[in-house]
């Protein structure tokens, strides 16, 4: 199980960073939707 997971790893470490990103800024716009009402 792990070397199928090292694998894995390394056929994708070259997105990882772009899929972490584009994760984080999800996350972001939605709790910036979520708190925009009481903003405003």
């Amino acid at each position: 199980m792990l070397t199928d997971l090292k694998k894995i790893y390394d056929r994708s470490s070259a997105t990882l960073l772009q899929d972490a990103a584009g994760a984080i800024s999800l996350v972001v716009m939605l709790l910036v939707g979520l708190h925009l009402p009481g903003l405003l």
